[in-house]
């Protein structure tokens, strides 16, 4: 799985309906969490992300310094945002190079993506996280307030790669 990681003061997200838009999930000061399932993805990927996500150390401590992850927040500011992106799944370095069009075949199908995505909010909630989510193959309006700002780049399989 691929994540694109923000510490964020807030975090909403907006679909169409049929009365118009409507807000699907929102979070106050936490993390939005953008989350593309990768064809290979396993549920050891899974519970890797959903160990790693909460304990991040990147909330500012006494001090100012990056030091406190989630957990060491009290249980009602443990939140997240989940939101589905399979555009993450475009290759990185100079694959994106070659031509001005990405390619999304390295991403799950749908059906197993979505369940995917759905046991990893399954797994941050067991944590004792507060996790809101989009719409899984929706058209979607994410907006955030980036807080420092802090963005992280986070791949279940290089972040268990021997270094």
């Amino acid at each position: 799985m691929r994540a694109v990681v923000q510490r964020v003061s807030s975090a909403s997200v907006t679909v169409d309906g049929d009365a118009g838009p409507e807000v699907v999930g929102a979070i106050g000061p936490g993390l939005l969490v953008l989350v593309c399932a990768m064809g290979g993805d396993t549920a050891d990927d899974v519970a890797w992300l959903a160990s790693k996500l909460p304990a991040l150390r990147i909330f500012p401590d006494a001090a100012g310094r990056m030091n406190l992850s989630l957990l060491d927040r009290q249980p009602a500011e443990r939140a997240l945002l989940v939101v589905s992106q399979f555009t993450l799944s475009a290759p990185l370095g100079p694959g994106v190079s070659k031509g001005n069009r990405p390619a999304f075949v390295a991403a799950m199908p749908p059906e197993p993506a979505a369940a995917m995505v759905d046991d990893l909010m399954q797994r941050l909630r067991a944590d004792g996280c507060v996790v809101a989510g989009g719409r899984f193959g929706a058209h979607m309006r994410v907006a955030l307030e980036n807080d420092g700002p802090v963005t992280l780049w986070v791949d279940t399989r290089a972040g268990r790669e021997a270094p």
